[in-house]
């Protein structure tokens, strides 16, 4: 017996999956198509992961989402890391395995349909440039994408209050090296208010950016900075589907993992509160989830938590995409209403408990033994919990995908490019933008200070100089006046008091030679008078 799944309204709405228990698929059993029931749209706008092995139909899937969201005027995200999403921009074709489903299940050809897309590229190659700052970023995101420790962790936060503190705005990677080359320069000076600059922890923080700029993080980080409602947008009543290219951004899952962990951050933050909205404003899907938690600190996974439980109430949905529910935190895990879950192998004892703790996630049917259904589901084949009209998860159902409507087949380079280069965004984002900020700051800083103590040096050689020439004609005065005083030579005006002081002198000496003259004087006219 078939079920249908309907998003939003069921009765006017595309389904998404059929559910069945009994099917021509397998000879023992009978088939029987039959009605549906609906997928209640205000629970879509909770989180939700997709699960699966390799080539078991994940990427469909996350396709299938994305084109039903899309249909309903919902602006999606989407990260293609292997880059053969692209062709949602183009119709499907009704051959194949395509042409094969939609025969199946009597879809017709007016299921095939094209999707308004939007492409995004961090390096500018494959889509429009997509950039944050690194105030936007925070210390926290940093610190994961830049490895780490605490104490260079701490010493991030303390540039950063530094930053805040003088109104320097922190934009791009020259921002933060100058900043830090600033702080290491005025340790004294900050340690008293801030704390403790280690100039072994400035050093490793340096190091470390300039790891990034290998990776090609100069891209990422700068102005214009992606405004989130470029992303929140419709054409034609249908939602955009954000695509980023993230093959090469995948070759450093660090900064792959801190971009899509701040946007999810930034919604979170600039959104407001919606309530318990009908369907979702944004919906996003966070492909190879497991690289958002892998090394993550405890104080980073709780915030995560924090958000992923409170941001439906901003009317966005989450859906972690991954091979295995094991790759998610338990505390993430158990927020997760909407699951869908495709085949896992278990060959290892490793698969084995990861099919046992996917199976005991979901609310049990006594109609399926999950374990065994894990195991056993073909490619396009999934077992399926949603949330019911009361928020409960709905009891797990075993499920065919329907084909994608859309292009299976990737866009050529030339075609990808002609579209995003035409994009009216294009022009907004193409050309980076190198703003004043704590850089130019800094260096108009460090030019004032050096002239100022240019001018100081200037002063004290001066005030030196006056010092000097002062001094030389008050010697001179003093030799002058002191001699012109011992031989009779004539005060002038304003001589001064040297002048006076040898005149004295000059003359108790005239008087003492004057009365020794006298004396022998008259004692030679006593010596004749006798």
């Amino acid at each position: 017996m078939f079920f249908s799944l309907n998003f939003f309204r069921a009765a006017f709405y595309e389904s998404f999956l059929f559910t069945y228990f009994n099917t021509d698929r397998f000879a023992t059993r009978g088939a029987q198509r039959c009605g549906g029931f609906a997928l209640q749209s205000n629970f879509l706008s909770a989180i939700g992961f997709t699960a699966g092995a390799s080539v078991t139909g994940k990427t469909v899937t996350l396709r299938r989402l994305a084109e039903a969201f899309s249909n309903q005027g919902v602006p999606v995200f989407l990260a293609d890391v292997k880059g053969d999403l692209s062709g949602i921009v183009n119709a499907g074709a009704d051959s194949g395995k395509v042409g094969e489903r939609i025969a199946e299940f009597g879809l017709g050809a007016a299921w095939l349909q094209s999707f308004p897309v939007r492409f995004w590229d961090v390096f500018g190659e494959a889509g429009i440039p997509l950039r944050v700052t690194i105030s936007e970023m925070g210390p926290m995101l940093l610190s994961r994408l830049m490895n780490l420790n605490d104490t260079q962790e701490g010493l991030l936060n303390l540039v950063f209050r530094v930053a805040d503190d003088n109104g320097w705005h922190l934009i791009d990677l020259k921002d933060l090296r100058g900043l830090l080359k600033h702080v290491a320069d005025h340790a004294a000076e900050y340690r008293s208010q801030y704390g403790n600059v280690s100039a072994a922890s400035v050093g490793a923080v340096q190091r470390q950016l300039l790891t990034l700029e290998n990776e090609g993080a100069a891209n990422l980080f700068g102005e214009p900075a992606l405004n989130l409602e470029d992303w929140m947008q419709t054409e034609g009543g249908k939602g955009v589907i954000n695509i980023l290219n993230a093959e090469k951004l995948m070759r450093s899952p660090r900064m792959y993992s801190a971009f899509l962990l701040w946007m999810l951050a930034e919604l979170f933050q600039t959104l407001p509160e919606v309530g318990d909205p009908e369907q979702p404003k944004f919906v996003m899907f966070f492909d190879e989830a497991h690289l958002l938690f892998d090394n993550a600190p405890a104080a980073l996974v709780a915030q995560i938590e924090q958000v992923v439980r409170l941001i439906r109430s901003k009317g966005v949905g989450v859906y972690f995409v991954t091979q295995n529910p094991l790759d998610l935190p338990d505390s993430i895990l158990g927020q997760l209403g909407n699951r869908v879950q495709h085949a896992l192998r278990a060959f290892t004892p490793r698969d084995q408990k990861a099919v046992k703790a996917a199976a005991e996630t979901f609310r049990t049917n006594p109609n399926i033994n999950v374990v065994e259904a894990i195991a056993e589901l073909g490619v396009g084949e999934a077992l399926v919990s949603f949330l019911d009209e009361k928020g409960m998860p709905a009891p797990v159902e075993r499920a065919f995908v329907l084909p994608p409507q859309s292009s299976l087949t990737p866009l050529a380079a030339a075609e990808r490019d002609s579209t995003f280069q035409n994009d009216i965004l294009y022009r907004h984002y193409k050309d980076m933008i190198d703003n004043f900020s704590a850089y130019e700051a800094l260096t108009e800083l460090e030019a004032q200070q050096a002239q100022a103590a240019e001018a100081q040096n200037a002063a004290k050689a001066q005030a030196q100089a006056d010092k000097a020439a002062a001094a030389a004609p008050q010697q001179n005065g003093m030799m002058g006046g002191f001699l012109g005083g011992l031989f009779g030579g004539r005060k002038k005006a304003n001589q001064g008091v040297a002048y006076d002081l040898a005149d004295s002198v000059g003359s108790q000496i005239n008087q003492q030679v004057t009365r020794a003259i006298s004396r022998s004087v008259m004692g030679v006219i006593k010596n004749i008078l006798k």
